[in-house]
Order: structure tokens, then sequence, then C-alpha cells
């Protein structure tokens, strides 16, 4: 008998069926929010939050913020809580954020293109003296971050950044974040294209406004004409890289959907041309398909290289020209290999106009105030009003003339820093890790000051180009993944069965035109303990196995896991 209305209890078993709500795209109609985050977009913009800040959390404390101001929209002001002392990484995944939370801040200070006068670090770091307790770490997407801000002093803060033409606005948050620039735009000698205008003009149209305030996750933007390719274009959000075309000169190659943390993607070209005075509008046409088409159901698909890996490159590039620009893109070529393994401006290198630049390497960007303002005294008494941070948690000083090079040099290395740093100073990076982050499982910045320090003693004689990345955790802000030796915090075992803070090993990964994903060799992890000996084992056996002129990256990709291990 067939199954009828009026005879349901002949009709087959029924399937629960489910209302599909899709991605959470609102160029679908997904505007229902599906997630805690997107909840608390739709009910208050993230930029409002500061009106707040200013007129009742600073004045009333702590404790009367709202938690979903304390754990969402204050990171549109670059506002984060750190984590409180004293709690191990076992825990880090296991308890709640209000036990996590300390009643103190992050607060990361947004510099675009890296660009600083001497008047503004001065600030950065009277600032940190008065009230960070000091701290002021150098990040490698060209910012500073201070620890232990009260939520009392923030409203001051601001008011001291803004007077010298600094912010923090949307320096964290799912919004347009801090736009990376060559730290040598404008003066280094090799360069394509000077990428400045678009950057300042994407900033005074955007950053702020709430046309791009509420995204379904972070974006991450770089801007470089520099044939180093020195802002890591491959993992970023949307990337524009100096190119020369045959017929319209020079402009920049388009590339969208970068991005590493547990589901590393390198980004996609688009085979596009840009011309400088265009990138703000392109610029403008991606960040808005990622926030009509981006995914908003799962915060752990809601960034752009998920879209960008399941649309592909041919129709992203159509959507963007039909829907957005209403306008073909000019087809254009890729960028050339560069010719120097170091992209970090380290050392003495001449100017355009017949300067001199000087790049020089704290320990894994790890300074503080009191360095800061000296740095900015020291570079003022040398001739230069102008300094630049790095993607390689660096600094340059720039404008200085050839007869005060060796003076400028030794004032740095007093300071405790150098522009002639070993592989290893060089070469080394590390995130916040659990000093700070509530995220991080293991010890980061002090870790790799250490292993910096005992390899130099180790083997002196090691003169080749070595990343080594350090992260507390899995999600990668230390770009584990594309370094010679990455490091991915984690508890492990020890001789004693013991958990204790270590490292799972990432081994082979690179940047630039050849970029590629560290090789994991099974069951391969160190302890924190152990990873001086690790790594000097390692490097030892690279310089015994290598052939002539052969990078450790490729080395690693073809070496037994006895020699890696």
């Amino acid at each position: 008998m067939a199954a009828t209305p009026e005879n349901p209890a002949s009709a087959a078993p029924r399937r629960k069926v489910s209302r599909h709500r899709g991605e959470g795209q609102w160029a679908a109609g997904h505007f229902t929010p599906l997630n805690g985050n997107e909840q608390f977009k739709k009910d208050d913009d993230g930029l409002n939050v500061r009106t707040r800040i200013e007129t009742i959390y600073s004045k009333r404390g702590f404790d009367s913020i709202d938690p979903n101001d304390l754990r969402g929209r204050m990171r549109w002001w670059g506002l984060y809580t750190q984590r409180k002392p004293g709690i191990d990484g076992g825990k880090t995944a296991i308890l709640e954020p209000e036990e996590l939370d300390d009643k103190y801040f992050m607060l990361r200070v947004r510099i675009d293109g890296g660009r600083l006068t001497t008047d503004q670090l001065r600030v950065i770091g009277e600032i940190s003296q008065e009230f960070a307790r000091g701290t002021a770490d150098l990040t490698d997407r060209q910012n500073v971050q201070y620890h232990w801000i009260r939520i009392e002093d923030v409203p001051e803060i601001w008011n001291r950044l803004e007077a010298v033409g600094l912010s923090t606005t949307e320096a964290c948050g799912d919004t347009p974040r801090t736009i990376l620039g060559s730290p040598v735009a404008g003066i280094a000698e090799d360069e394509i294209i000077d990428g400045t205008s678009a950057i300042d003009e994407i900033h005074r149209l955007y950053i702020g406004t709430k046309e791009f305030s509420n995204l379904p996750r972070k974006f991450k933007t770089a801007i470089s004409g520099s044939p180093l390719l020195d802002v890591a274009h491959e993992i970023n959000d949307i990337a524009f890289v100096g190119v020369n075309h045959p017929e319209h000169g020079p402009g920049f190659d388009l590339w969208v959907g970068g991005g590493l943390s547990t589901n590393p993607k390198i980004g996609v070209r688009l085979g596009a041309w840009v011309p400088l005075d265009e990138v703000p509008d392109v610029w403008a046409g991606v960040i808005g398909i990622f926030r009509d088409y981006g995914y908003r159901r799962l915060r752990t698909r809601a960034r752009l290289k998920f879209l960008v890996a399941d649309w592909g490159q041919e129709k992203f590039r159509q959507v963007l020209e039909d829907e957005y620009l209403k306008r073909k893109l000019v087809d254009g070529p890729a960028p050339a290999q560069p010719v120097q393994r170091w992209r970090d401006h380290v050392g003495v290198h001449r100017q355009q106009d017949g300067l001199f630049y000087v790049g020089f390497a704290p320990r894994v960007g790890r300074v503080d105030g009191t360095t800061l303002t000296k740095i900015a005294e020291l570079a003022q008494a040398h001739g230069s009003g102008r300094l630049r941070t790095t993607v390689e948690q660096k600094m340059i000083v720039l404008d200085v003339a050839e007869d005060r090079i060796d003076s400028l040099v030794e004032g740095l290395e007093a300071l405790g820093l150098t522009a002639k740093p070993s592989p290893f100073r060089r070469g080394t990076m590390a995130c916040t890790g659990i000093e700070y982050c509530k995220l991080a499982i293991v010890e980061t910045k002090q870790r790799g000051i250490t292993l910096i320090d005992e390899l130099e003693r180790r083997i002196p004689e090691f003169d080749e180009p070595i990343t080594i990345n350090i992260n507390g955790c899995p999600n990668a802000c230390a770009r584990i993944q594309v370094a010679d030796i990455g490091l991915k915090g984690q508890l492990v075992l020890d001789d004693k069965g013991e958990q204790v803070e270590g490292f799972q090993v990432h081994l082979g990964g690179a940047l630039g035109l050849e970029a590629s994903f560290g090789r994991k060799v099974r069951g391969l992890k160190v302890t924190s303990e152990e990873l001086p000996d690790y790594v000097e084992r390692v490097l030892t056996r690279f310089q015994q196995e290598r052939e002539d002129g052969e990078r450790f990256a490729a080395w690693a990709t073809r070496a037994s896991e006895e020699s890696l291990s």
C-alpha cells in the first residue's frame, strides 16, 4: 500500500530533514547569526565600543566590562585580555575564558607599512615605560605590542598615540588589520614601485569605517614594490607584489587567499596587473567579496583562503571583475625570483638619494620602552627622523649620512642591538607565547633568546641563511610552516615519561616563489630543554650532507628521517 497523509502508519520511515543554513554568506541571504561572534557583531559594531571604554569602563574599572565587549568588540581597538600568570599550558584548552583572563590587556599599536617617525617611536617608548611595565615587542606584522595595560589608562594612551598620528584602530578583530608594506618603500635603489600612496589611501578611505568593520574574520593585507618580496605576500589574504608589465610598466601582481594557522594555504595569483592608482579600488573589491561571500557559520572556515580554495582562481577573478569592479583587469606577469635569500633589510644599504639605511636585529622582537626611546634619540642624533619596522621583528633607521654610519652602528651595539647579526639572531622569530597569550601552551620568547645564544656559542662558524620560527600553539602567528625549522609548541613526554613543554618540528618550509610548507617527520618532537641540542645536531648534519649551494629547505626535503631526527 502506498503511503498517504491519511495512512501515515503505512509510510516508509522518514529521514529527519534539517534546514540547510548554508555557510552564513550574506550574498546568499544568510543574515541570521550562526555563532556567538556573529551575534555580538550584529548586536553592535565593534567600533562603537570605544565610547564605552572612554566613558564607562575606564572610569568604573575592569569588572564593569560587558563580556561581549571584553572578549569581542574591544579587539576592534587593539585590546586583548592577557593570560593570568601561573596557568600552565596543559590548562589552556580546559579552562573557561574568564579563568584564563587577567585584568590586564595586550594593546597593539597599528603601524601601517611599518613607518615611524622618531617622535612617534619616542612616544611609543614613553607609553611603554609609564603604562606597560616597560613591555614593547616588535611583531612580525610591523606592529608594537604592549602588555600589562589597565583599562583605566587606555583613553590616555589613545590620546598620546593619536597626537603623533598613530592609533590602535582595527589592530585586532574581524577587520582589515595593519597593512604590511615594504620597510624600504620609497628609498631602496632596486625598488620596482613605491606602494606607500596606496597604503595611505586605503587607510584614509576604509580603516575605522563601518563599510568593512564586520568581516567573517580578520583580513590581512600586504603591499610591496620590492624585488626581494619582503612582506610575506604568499600568506596574506590579499597581496600586491611589484612587477614590471612589458607594455604598461611598473605595477602590482595580485594575490589572494594566503594564510597559515591550522589549515595553511599559499596565496593564489589571479594573473592580474594592477596600476598603483587602482590598488585601493581592487583592495575594496576583494575585501568586499570576503565580507559578502565569506563563510560566517564556522569560525574555523571563516578566512578568505577557504572561499578562494572552493571557488578557484578563475571564478574569484570573474566575481571581482563583474560584481565589484565592473571592469576587466589587465593580465600581467608573475614577479621574478628574488636574488637574495635574506629579505629583512638588515645591515647597511645605500638609498636612492645617496644616504643609507641601517637595519638591525633585536632578539626575537623583544625590546622594551627604554630601548625604543633610546633608538629614537640615537636615530635623531645621527640625522634621521624616520624608522621602519619589518615583518621579521626587525627595525631600520633611514636617511643616515655615510660618515655617520659607524657611529650609529656603535650606538646600536651599546643598546644590545646589531646591524651584523649571526644567522641565528637574524633568522629566529618567536610569538608572544605562554607569558601573556591565552592560547599558548609553551613559553617562546625566552626560549628563542636562549636558543640564539646557545647556537652562537656552539656553532659560531655557521654562516648560511636559516630561519627558526617558534610558536607557542598551533595557530602559527610566528609562521612555523614556512620556516627552515618551524617549532609548534605542545606538551610532550620527556625521558621519564613526564609531560613537559616541547615542540613538534616542521622542517624545510620556505617563502618566495618556491614557497612550500615544512615537512613533518613522524613522531619527531623535542622537549624545550632538548631544543638547542636538537637544532645543533640538525644544522651540523646539514653542513655535512649538503650539496654545493644547497639551501637548508632543499636539503631537509630530501634528507633521511635519520638525518632529521
